[in-house]
């Protein structure tokens, strides 16, 4: 039987095999060199059972797969071919690039990872599964093995993840009657529909994403125990999600394990959920230290400088959230002003809200953060569960905000526009909302320069 060969053999006279790197039941990967390029790569060698059309189906499957998808959360293929040096026992095999690094199995043997890590490969993992759902293909086997931790050489302090191992992987529209009636993936990773022998879909990938995220947050797998056992679990009871884990990912994982697959949010929600996570987890940070203590105690002497929680401004910013909500055709535009302990909406459009009462700990990440954000499906984000915008009678699905920064680098809200329906929102449209959160600041400045003169002017005249 083929799927094993030794050190040194040249395979199709091109790939000089070296060291043994991994065995999974249909293959074995290899670190090999491909002599006519000189780069180290990683050749994955099937298994053959001769007579086994299935099999060859897979296999051809897989390489059709790979030759199609290129992102950066996927392995690339380079090349598939067979070696047939020995007509009696031909190779087939995949060339890939070779990722330096352990697989999240591995990992996990060390224990719980830190909540910010998990957001990191989470978020990875969601945004290459949302571009094979895109392109119509299914995984179907995402685990901790099949994530390898990759150094991407930018000199990021952290590993990005990889989504390996595409053998199980479903052709929307194409192979999904041949997939039926057979669960297929590995047991403790499985949806609920998956162990019940039904069709699977996006909405699969994303539950089993989810079990993953959990285990990486706990240390524990979540159904453990022997195949079947582990399979049947999720079919009667939900997994158990720890209460020391923060509200932000009990909410999303609650989401993404729901055992209905229509509840579970989209690989693109979640992978924009865990982005605004890591933007929050930062701010929180950096809230923990005592220079963060100081830099928001700058913050809010920076907010009470340009007088704006005790006043009222006059029409500038109703008119700049008028033309927002004109220009971008959405039902609600605001400007909202963060106070140590809530966020003041100072103007508005559309929705009659007057202030809210949040944890600064959950404030938008925009208003944390150097950046815009973008919740292209906000009832499924939770991030923002707590905003009654959101969560309310009004039933807000879609949020774009953009931080009110001044001069010397501090936020002090957010100009933001929401929707009540998912919707796009491109590059041009942030650098336009930018450009109105630049005309709130420059009237605040106008106003401050003017009460700054006056009173020079009032100082003089009284000596």
């Amino acid at each position: 039987m083929a799927g094993s060969i030794r050190s040194g053999y040249l395979l199709s006279g091109r790939y000089r095999v070296k060291d043994l790197i991994g065995v999974g039941a249909q293959s074995s990967v290899y670190h090999a060199v491909d002599e006519l390029l000189s780069r180290d790569v990683a050749v994955k060698l099937f298994r053959q059972h001769h007579g086994n059309l299935e099999q060859v189906r897979r296999q051809e499957a897989e390489a059709r797969i790979l030759a199609g998808m290129s992102h950066p959360a996927l392995v690339t293929l380079f090349d598939a071919g067979a070696d047939l040096s020995d007509p009696l026992d031909p190779l087939s095999y995949l060339v890939m690039e070779l990722v330096r690094g352990p697989d999240l199995r591995s990992r996990g043997t060390l224990g719980p990872m830190p909540a910010a890590s998990i957001a990191h490969l989470g978020h990875d993992l969601a945004d290459g599964l949302a571009y094979i759902h895109h392109h119509g293909i299914v995984h179907r086997d995402v685990k901790p093995a099949n994530v390898l931790l990759v150094e991407d050489g930018r000199g990021e302090s952290r590993p990005r993840a990889k989504l390996s191992d595409f053998g199980v992987a479903l052709l929307l529209g194409k192979d999904h009657e041949t997939f039926e009636g057979a669960p297929s993936g590995t047991p403790h990773y499985l949806s609920p529909e998956q162990a019940a022998g039904e069709p699977s879909g996006p909405a699969s990938d994303v539950y089993s994403l989810g079990l993953v995220l959990l285990e990486g947050l706990t240390g524990k797998i979540t159904y453990p125990g022997a195949p079947i056992q582990s399979a049947l679990a999720r079919l009667l009871h939900d997994p158990y999600i720890p209460e020391e884990i923060a509200p932000t990912w009990v909410a999303l994982l609650t989401y993404m394990l729901s055992r209905d697959p229509a509840a579970r949010p989209s690989a693109r929600e979640v992978s924009l959920a865990l982005r605004q996570e890591i933007a929050s987890s930062a701010g929180r940070r950096r809230t923990g230290s005592p220079d963060s203590v100081q830099d928001e105690e700058a913050r809010m002497r920076a907010v009470h400088r340009y007088r704006i929680l005790d006043t009222l401004p006059d029409g500038t910013f109703d008119r700049v959230v008028s033309v927002a909500a004109r220009m971008f055709q959405v039902p609600v535009a605001i400007v909202s002003i963060v106070d140590h302990d809530r966020i003041w909406f100072k103007a508005r459009y559309g929705t009659d809200v007057e202030q809210v009462g949040r944890d600064p700990g959950l404030c938008a990440s925009a208003i944390l953060q150097d950046e815009a954000w973008v919740v292209e499906s906000a009832a499924t984000d939770p991030r923002t569960l707590a905003n009654p915008l959101v969560a309310g009678e009004a039933g807000m699905q879609f949020y774009a905000g953009v931080p009110l920064r001044t001069p010397d680098g501090y936020n002090l809200g957010t100009l933001c526009v929401l929707d009540q329906k998912p919707r796009e929102f491109t590059d041009d449209d942030i650098s336009t909302l930018e450009n109105m959160a630049a005309i709130v600041m420059n009237d605040l400045e106008l106003r401050l320069q003017t009460r700054r003169s006056y009173s020079h002017t009032e100082a003089a005249a009284s000596r």
